[in-house]
């Protein structure tokens, strides 16, 4: 009897939901359906469930397609004649399934969402695919389109029948407010959960995740047509107007290091979230980086004590691109995310590359797409982009952030030995991360952490001394494999690691009365270490020059040889007698040797106390500077806003064909070992007799021997992907 029941409660059910299809309102609420089930499909199924890590999240990827899709569909509810309303409603289900299909088809062959950018210059994303391999179809690709097919069958044969009661406007406006709200409502649950969500854009995946396809879709083509009409308005002269600021503020070289490091490989080493507090830093008796200090002091290296990281929003990637091309950030967002994929770009590695014949690559344990990078290091003219899918990063291999650090540097070796001499690589290191947590076994017992009162202090300072012995590791093996002598290396911190909030805890650790703590000791704070250590080098030492990261790339180019006048740079040469020694903030905040600006604020740093009357003359100078600063970030940003490069070919530069560049695994090694076939290689693999020199590493990383799992802890996040970021 109660299966009876049941049977004939279903039944109505069902009768009820074909009777109610009949109506506009059925038909409409059947399209929505519809879509979003595909959505949710297309989530699990080929988008690897967006990478979901919470319950939150998990509701916020149930509701993001509904309001969106209420909203599409809502609009054909205003036409009153039925071959119109069904019609329409049909030509939009076809039409956000087939892009919706596209944008599955497009991730399962780059890993990343198809953008307006892509699709607008489809022939060198057509010609990526093509040099990829074959486009990758699914078994269950028909399921993107099945539904529609039965729902024209349906029509066809009357079994939904066209409503010719035709909408009131007021109710088809009540359906698409809701709609609305809806979507509304999803963009403020997802800033609960994502703070700075669309300010920052770093991920296309998360706005994914958050946002869903359409809303993602139409914040891309908001930014995309935002950025085309800025770049519209660009003209040649405004490049000159550049120039004539540059060579106004020019900072020529120092004569007694111009060339020291010339020809040289150069290895850049991106300290993730290090800070100059913890040089020559003892805890407990013992060093928190003792290979680090050894560096810092070397004769062999130039250390800088009043260096400073410069980056706004865009976090590491603002540090890789100021390092890169030394222009800034953007006011807000990063450079790489919001206009790195068809950006031109005047980098190192291929400003190294045209001037020196370097070859380059960079190595990263996580996510190659994450801050765009695949698309920016194409344009900056890397040749080799070495990400996570690389290397094994299963089990305890990986921390969430990606491979660690000693890790990292041992399973490069066999990319690295095939580099042609010189090259220039850079290693994004990720132990180092907030929440600072690295496993047990990793942890050098004879090294014991302060006490601070805040876990993330304490555990900061851990994983500091973990990636100092992963440095070490690889400088015995650069000294081994016989790459040493003859190589440049570049250490340097990206951004700070320990926030304002925990100044509290930090002030004691570094000689401060947390209870007079002030905006001035949080902005010197800020130092982060930049170390140049070159075998063989003359009078080196610590200087005391006032920098920050805009100023590394013109500093190594003079040292390497190549004089940067002809380059767009917005840095000085660090060692150079004319330098301004004015550090300026993305948030137009400064400091030099003797004042700082915060907020509008003037301090004064030897005192460390507030200038709140200043003389005619003080006030004179502090205009100055600001005007200064001001004028810097200006020009920076019209450079980048505008993609003013385009109009600028300078004398043996040739502009990047990005479209040229194929990262693909396959690809990649085919390349390195092509390069080694020929009779005047001079990789280290052909120096070392076509030999290996991977024994020639040496670590104690207890997961070296572990065999390769089914699971990993990575997340889809890059490098700078902050928790509690202020």
């Amino acid at each position: 009897m109660k299966k009876t029941f049941s049977i004939s409660r279903i039944g109505a059910a069902g009768k009820a939901l074909a009777t109610f299809v009949q109506s506009r309102a059925g038909f409409y609420a059947l399209m929505v359906a519809l879509l979003t089930i595909k959505s949710w499909f297309a989530y699990v199924v080929d988008f690897n469930h967006l990478h979901i890590n919470s319950p939150f999240q998990v509701f916020l990827a149930i509701i993001n397609p509904i309001g969106f899709t209420m909203v599409i569909f809502a609009l054909p509810l205003f036409f009153k004649r039925r071959q119109l309303f069904y019609g329409a409603s049909l030509i939009l289900q076809t039409a956000c399934s087939i892009f919706l299909y596209v944008t599955v088809v497009y991730f399962r062959e780059f890993t990343d969402f198809l953008t307006v950018n892509t699709i607008l210059n489809y022939g060198a994303a057509n010609q990526g695919a093509k040099a990829g391999g074959a486009v990758s179809l699914g078994g269950h690709d028909f399921l993107y389109f099945l539904d529609i097919v039965v729902v024209i069958l349906l029509l066809v044969f009357k079994k939904i029948r066209m409503d010719s009661l035709a909408f009131k406007k007021s109710r088809a406006f009540l359906y698409l407010s809701l709609g609305w709200l809806l979507l509304m409502a999803n963009l403020a649950l997802a800033d609960i959960d994502r703070p700075q969500l669309l300010t920052r854009q770093f991920d296309r995946e998360y706005l994914v995740k958050y946002l869903g396809i359409g809303p993602f879709t139409v914040l891309d083509a908001y930014n995309t047509a935002e950025t085309s009409q800025v770049r519209h308005s660009a003209k040649p002269e405004d490049i000159r107007q550049v120039r004539q600021y540059l060579n106004q503020n020019f900072a020529g070289a120092n004569p007694v290091y111009e060339g020291q490091a010339k020809g040289k490989n150069v290895i850049v080493i991106h300290l993730e979230s290090f800070q100059q507090l913890s040089i020559d830093r003892k805890i407990n008796g013992k060093e928190v980086t003792p290979f680090l200090n050894s560096l810092y002091h070397s004769k062999d290296s130039l250390s800088f004590d009043n260096f400073f990281h410069q980056v706004g929003q865009g976090k590491t990637s603002d540090a890789e691109n100021m390092l890169e091309t030394s222009t800034f950030g953007l006011p807000q967002g990063s450079l790489f995310a919001k206009l790195g994929s068809d950006q031109v770009f005047q980098a190192m590695p291929a400003i190294l590359n045209q001037r020196a014949g370097y070859s380059s690559a960079v190595f990263h344990g996580n996510n190659g797409s994450f801050w765009n990078r695949a698309n920016v290091y194409r344009s900056m003219g890397y040749q080799n982009w070495i990400s996570g899918e690389y290397f094994d990063v299963t089990g305890k291999k990986a921390t969430a952030w990606g491979l660690k650090d000693k890790l990292l540097f041992k399973d490069s070796v066999p990319y690295l030995e095939r580099l042609q001499q010189p090259f220039y690589a850079k290693y994004l290191t990720v132990s180092n991360h907030i929440p600072y947590e690295i496993d047990k076994q990793d942890q050098d017992p004879n090294f014991q952490t302060t006490n601070s009162g805040s876990k993330f202090i304490d555990n900061y300072f851990v994983t500091n001394h973990y990636l100092d012995q992963a440095v070490e590791e690889f400088f015995n093996y650069l000294k081994k494999s016989g790459l040493y002598d003859n190589t440049t290396v570049v250490l340097y911190g990206d951004h700070y690691g320990i926030n304002n909030s925990e100044s509290k805890e930090l002030a004691p650790l570094v000689g401060k009365n947390p209870r007079k703590w002030t905006d001035l000791d949080s902005l010197n704070q800020q130092r982060v270490p930049l170390i140049i250590h070159s075998p063989g080098l003359k009078n080196g030492g610590i200087q005391h020059n006032y920098g920050g990261e805009i100023d590394v790339a013109p500093t190594l180019e003079h040292l390497l040889g190549i004089s940067n006048k002809r380059y767009i740079q917005f840095g000085q040469d660090l060692l150079s007698k004319q330098r301004r020694n004015v550090v300026a903030f993305r948030n137009k905040d400064w400091i030099t040797a003797d004042y700082a600006s915060i907020s509008g604020t003037i301090w004064d740093v030897k005192t460390d106390q507030k200038i709140t009357d200043p003389t005619a003359s003080q006030q004179k100078r502090f205009d100055a500077i600001q005007n200064e600063v001001n004028q810097q970030l200006a020009m920076s940003d019209a450079v980048n806003q505008k993609n003013l490069l385009r109009f600028y070919h300078p004398e043996g530069f040739t502009q990047v064909d990005a479209s040229k560049v194929d990262y693909s695994k396959q690809h990649t090694i085919k390349r390195l070992k092509k390069g080694d076939q020929k009779d005047h290689s001079h990789s280290l693999f052909q120096q070392n007799g076509r030999k290996t020199t991977i024994n020639d590493y040496q670590t104690d990383a207890p997961e070296e021997k572990d065999q390769q799992g089914q699971t990993t802890r990575v997340l889809p996040r890059g490098s700078d992907d902050l928790i509690n970021d202020d």
